[in-house]
C-alpha cells in the first residue's frame, strides 16, 4: 500500500480567499434580526404544512436542524434589502442551505446543482415548491432601502471602510506571499 495515499495536504490558504465573508459580514452586520413570537413560528409552520411533531427541511423533507433565509439577504456583493425574519424564514438542512446559497430557491430546487432536491430525488419537490410558493405569498417579507434609511454619508462611509479592508487584505497577500515564498526557500536549504 502506498502511503501517500493516505495523506492529503492542506491547501494553502490565501488572505484573499476570505473577501466573500468579510463582503457577508459588511452586509449581515447591518441587517435587523427580528425575533418571532411563539404564534408567528407557529403560523409559518402551518402554512409550510408542519408542525412540532414533523418539523423538517422544507426543500428535501430531512430534519430541519437551521431556519434559511428564502429571499437571500446579500446578491452581487449588495444587501437585497430583506432581515432576518420570519417572513422570510423556512426551516432547513444544513446540506440544502449551504447548496442554495443566495439562488433563488425556485431555480434552484429544479438545477442540477449538487445536493438541490432535484439532485436529491426527492419525489414529492412539486408539492414542496407549492407550500414554499404559497408562504411566500402568504405575508409580504420586510424590505429595507438602507441608503435612504441611514443617509448618503453613512452609506457611503460604510462602503468605504468595506473598500479599505479589501485593499488591506489584498496588500496583506502580497506581502504574506513573500514571507512565505522566504520561509519555503529557506527550509529547502536545510
Amino acid at each position: 500500500m502506498e502511503y501517500l495515499s493516505l495523506f492529503k495536504m492542506p491547501k494553502p490558504m490565501k488572505i484573499t480567499d476570505r473577501s466573500s465573508t468579510i463582503t457577508n459580514s459588511f452586509i449581515n452586520s447591518i441587517i435587523p434580526v427580528i425575533e418571532p413570537t411563539n404564534e408567528e413560528v407557529k403560523h409559518a409552520l402551518e402554512i409550510l404544512g408542519m408542525d412540532q411533531d414533523s418539523f423538517q427541511c422544507s426543500y428535501c423533507g430531512i430534519v430541519a436542524t437551521e431556519w434559511d433565509h428564502l429571499r437571500p439577504l446579500v446578491m452581487n456583493k449588495k444587501p437585497t434589502g430583506y432581515v432576518s425574519e420570519i417572513h422570510n424564514l423556512v426551516p432547513a438542512c444544513g446540506k440544502c442551505n449551504q447548496s442554495k446559497g443566495n439562488k433563488d430557491w425556485r431555480v434552484w430546487m429544479m438545477s442540477d446543482a449538487p445536493l438541490s432536491p432535484k439532485t436529491k430525488g426527492i419525489s414529492d419537490i412539486k408539492e414542496r415548491m407549492e407550500r414554499l410558493d404559497l408562504y411566500e405569498r402568504s405575508e409580504a417579507p420586510t424590505k429595507v432601502d438602507f441608503e435612504s434609511l441611514v443617509g448618503k454619508d453613512k452609506w457611503e462611509q460604510h462602503w468605504k471602510n468595506w473598500e479599505i479592508v479589501q485593499e488591506t487584505m489584498r496588500e496583506a497577500q502580497v506581502l504574506a506571499t513573500e514571507i512565505n515564498k522566504t520561509v519555503a526557500k529557506s527550509h529547502a536549504k536545510l
